[in-house]
């Protein structure tokens, strides 16, 4: 089994005073294999550490003792040393999925790890765990996960994913719960697949299983030029109908359990014109990463240092950054309008050096 690379040696701390080096490879923490971050955080929570170590061709050990809450001091060049373990579900609406050729290789990537999951949140779907991913989960603890549900109908679930095997993605969650083990779901709304009664279905068998399911952000498709598989973004009708159903949702789950428990993507406000919510609706700010409330706790722009300043966003948060520079007579704000990934695409992080 591969060690993890040691990329960098924090000055004083233990690692260094264990003689690690950058280039070394650590093998294993008290006698455990170290697949990943996690396991090293784990197996390395012990006063006594004995470290197995690669240099140049050899493996040795080290051992020391360590004070209590002293990390290792370590960086690894990766946060998994077995690989990442990639998506095999076949979802048309992927935006990984509906990238052009010819881009850098790690647009390519369709992580399904559940690993990263616990480490930065990202979002997957359950379906590639083997049972000992599962002893592994409730052994250490990994807990909160991120889960793309999209919906809990399993025959519906099966159908987007483009996974006739995929699990009950219920069952999945129930076992998690069962394990100590937390989660954030996702749905990706798609018009005319998974909205209607089938969003309400969701959101009713997934509030069930709060608090262990904590949350339920819904975001819209999202879709460029070169999608293959016959999708659509959402009209202004039916942002409008899921924007509704949800806060309807909301404003009973807030009676029944005490906090919102479905989280609207910034997306819908911006697209509709609505009034963000105040910061308290977000119950924690939780899934800024999984772009859930990062406009509200946006604390708006620092002013210009001196001379003209031309600021340049995605169409969708124009209007936003527009009102807020107006006190500023010397900044403009340019919109830019997507084009190498399509218009329906408008937040500023998918520009690309060609648009700008």
């Amino acid at each position: 089994m591969p060690g993890g690379l040691i990329a960098t040696v924090a000055a004083g701390g233990l690692a260094e005073r264990m003689s690690l080096q950058p280039g070394d490879e650590l093998l294993a923490v008290n006698g455990q294999p170290v697949r990943d971050v996690i396991d090293v955080q784990f197996y390395a929570a012990e006063e006594r550490l004995a470290l197995r170590v690669l240099r140049d061709g050899r493996a040795f050990r080290v051992e020391a003792e360590r004070e209590y809450g002293e990390l290792l001091g370590i960086e690894f060049a990766a946060p998994t040393f077995d690989g990442l373990r990639r998506c095999t579900n076949g979802c048309a609406f992927c935006f990984v999925a509906q990238m052009p050729p010819g881009l850098r290789p790690s647009l390519y990537v369709r992580d399904d790890d559940y690993r990263h999951s616990f480490l930065f949140g990202n979002y997957i779907t359950l379906t590639n765990l083997e049972e000992a991913d599962w002893r592994r989960i409730g052994e250490q603890g990994i807990s909160p996960l991120y889960v793309s549900v999209h919906a809990t109908e399993t025959d519906l679930r099966r159908r987007m994913l483009c996974n006739p095997t995929a699990p009950d993605v219920l069952a999945q969650l129930a076992r998690l719960t069962e394990l100590g083990v937390e989660a954030h779901t996702q749905i990706v709304l798609l018009p005319e697949v998974n909205d209607g009664p089938h969003l309400d279905c969701s959101i009713g068998d997934l509030a069930a299983l709060y608090p262990a399911v904590r949350s339920v952000s819904l975001a819209p498709v999202g879709i460029t030029r070169f999608h293959r598989g016959g999708g659509r973004v959402h009209t202004e009708g039916e942002m409008r109908a899921v924007f509704e159903q949800a806060t309807g949702w909301q404003a009973r789950l807030r009676e029944r359990l005490g906090v919102h428990f479905v989280y609207l993507s910034d997306e819908w406000y911006l697209r509709l014109g609505e009034p963000l919510p105040p910061l308290e609706a977000y119950d924690g700010l939780d899934l800024t990463e999984n772009g859930v409330g990062l406009v509200r706790r946006w604390s708006g722009p620092r002013p210009p240092r001196h001379g003209s300043s031309t600021w340049v966003t995605g169409t969708l948060f124009a209007p936003l950054l527009r009102a807020a520079a107006a006190r500023w007579p010397n900044v403009e704000v340019v919109p830019v309008v997507n084009r190498f990934f399509g218009e329906t695409v408008t937040v500023a992080g998918l520009l690309t050096g060609q648009d700008v």
